[in-house]
């Protein structure tokens, strides 16, 4: 049965701003004149705002298998983070809440809308229109698709026909707010497909000068997330082209060069130089207001953090490379014995104040690379048994992640060594899908240690947690280890308490 609840989402149509979009300078904003829209220059400026300006990543990093409570002596900096490594219901509505990316990634919907709904009056779409079309149809699915897949159980061909959804917004407000149905997961997987498949063909590159272009969902990108997408819904095939066509069939060019990083000293340069928009292995880059980028940058101060026993989980695990110094991430950890990080992501500070040095902090995240779409790729070609293309897609992350001299990847290799590999990158599953014993487990395991890997401080290892049924326990200073289980309902966070007040219904807990 159709759960029918309504509530109010309360986004009023709102002024947007519009932020230019170059690495440097994308924190200039201008306003959005949303109240004459009446040219399809307009529309190319409003969609600007179809991208969200909030980021899950802190959330969903600190209540994944990737970091560990340090103890006391260590500072928290806000009661956010505590929430999200204790699985708890959130407290207040600042960035890097359940309601701050609530808010933003519906008012990112609401700018698509706002957009599709002047092309679907426009008499005669031009060129540039049915391309503004395509971006906006693509950013509206995009947005969805973190919504849901934060706030609801992981899509499951046997249960998401029942599991509660998220609202799937597909008009502008013109009320200050309206009511809508929850639905189920299902349907909103079905609407976010609908939205891709249309979306995708009109996607045009030609739109964007290359200096902005990475900043956009662009050819490249929207393919990668129609990659990922499909992988999540269960569609192998699918998966496969679409990952194909943002990265080719030989993909070792386009990869992250993990060698330039070893000449770079200085943390805050290799966050800076691992955001580049030229490098061709980021596809798409995402500004966001988020103080991740404080909190895992100083980690080496944190209370919640990643520390060596996580280390030796991820940049300094066992693996087919043998000794995790032929890892080129292991060679760029920043910090100390007990609380480490990678230099990923970089904040730049927006002022509002500059005189005082007032202002807020921002990321630029690699919202889409072309590392981790191969490896969606690696995925489908397990679940469809073509173990011989995995192994090929498998080794070109190898390849391109560890140092000259290693041991080649090979099909038997994979099989053998994740037989008998040391437990923490052969953890329990309890998958969303069929997975046999032997060699299909065998690859899923060699995958999913690669995928942690290649995505730590990004978030996405919560939705392979999600996805797999992986059962994580997390440490809690002077009290007992707290076990997240396979069926555990926090593993659907919570939605905004001011949602459930006007009349939704929440999450089981």
């Amino acid at each position: 049965m159709k759960n029918q609840n309504k509530y109010s989402i309360g986004l009023a149509v709102i002024a947007m701003l519009l932020a230019t979009s170059s690495c440097e300078g994308f924190l200039d904003k201008m306003p959005d004149n949303r109240t004459e829209l009446d040219n399809s220059e307009k529309v190319l400026q409003l969609l600007v705002s179809a991208y969200p300006s909030g980021t899950y990543m802190q959330i969903t990093e600190l209540m994944s298998d990737n970091v560990a409570d340090n103890g006391p002596l260590y500072m928290t900096f806000n009661k956010s983070v505590e929430e999200s490594y204790k699985w708890q219901d959130f407290t207040d509505n600042q960035q890097d809440t359940p309601q701050y990316i609530w808010n933003e990634y519906y008012k990112a919907i609401a700018a698509a809308n706002h957009a599709l709904e002047y092309l679907n009056n426009s008499e005669e779409e031009t060129e540039d229109e049915l391309a503004s079309r395509g971006e906006a149809l693509v950013c509206r699915a995009y947005s969805h698709f973190i919504l849901v897949n934060v706030f609801c159980k992981a899509y499951n061909s046997q249960t998401s026909s029942v599991d509660l959804g998220i609202p799937y917004v597909e008009k502008p407000e013109k009320i200050v707010s309206g009511q809508y149905a929850r639905g189920t997961v299902a349907e909103v997987y079905e609407k976010i497909n609908r939205d891709i498949e249309e979306g995708l063909p009109l996607i045009d590159d030609t739109k964007y000068k290359s200096s902005v272009i990475k900043y956009h969902f662009n050819q490249k990108a929207a393919y990668a997330f129609a990659a990922r997408f499909n992988l999540y819904y269960g569609n192998y095939e699918k998966a496969i082209k679409y990952a194909t066509k943002a990265i080719g069939e030989n993909p070792a060019k386009v990869l992250r060069d993990q060698v330039q990083y070893k000449s770079i000293a200085a943390a805050k340069d290799c966050g800076i130089a691992y955001v580049k928009s030229e490098l061709a292995c980021n596809l798409l880059l995402m500004p966001a207001t988020s103080m991740w980028n404080y909190n895992h940058w100083r980690s080496q101060y944190s209370r919640y953090a990643m520390n060596t026993a996580k280390l030796q989980t991820t940049y300094w695990s066992l693996g087919p490379w043998v000794a995790p110094d032929y890892l080129y991430q292991a060679l760029k950890i920043y910090g100390n014995d007990q609380v480490s990080y990678y230099p990923k992501l970089y904040g730049f500070i927006e002022y509002t104040d500059v005189i005082s040095g007032i202002g807020y902090l921002n990321i630029v995240n690699t919202v889409f690379t072309t590392d981790e779409t191969l490896l969606c790729r690696a995925e489908a070609y397990i679940h469809m048994k073509d173990y011989s293309n995995a192994t090929k897609d498998l080794s070109y992350w190898y390849d391109s992640h560890t140092l000259p001299g290693v041991k080649a990847l090979t099909e038997d290799r994979i099989d053998s060594y994740y037989e008998t590999a040391d437990q923490a990158v052969r953890p329990e599953l309890h998958p969303m899908f069929e997975i046999e014993p032997g060699k299909q487990l065998n690859f899923m395991y060699c995958l999913l240690h690669f995928r942690r890997i290649e995505t730590v401080h990004e978030g996405l290892r919560w939705f392979d947690i999600k996805r797999f049924g992986i059962e994580i326990e997390h440490n809690i200073a002077g009290q007992a280890n707290d076990i997240l289980t396979k069926d555990d309902p926090r593993r659907a966070l919570q939605l905004p308490a001011d949602v459930i007040g006007a009349g939704m219904q929440p999450n089981p807990r």
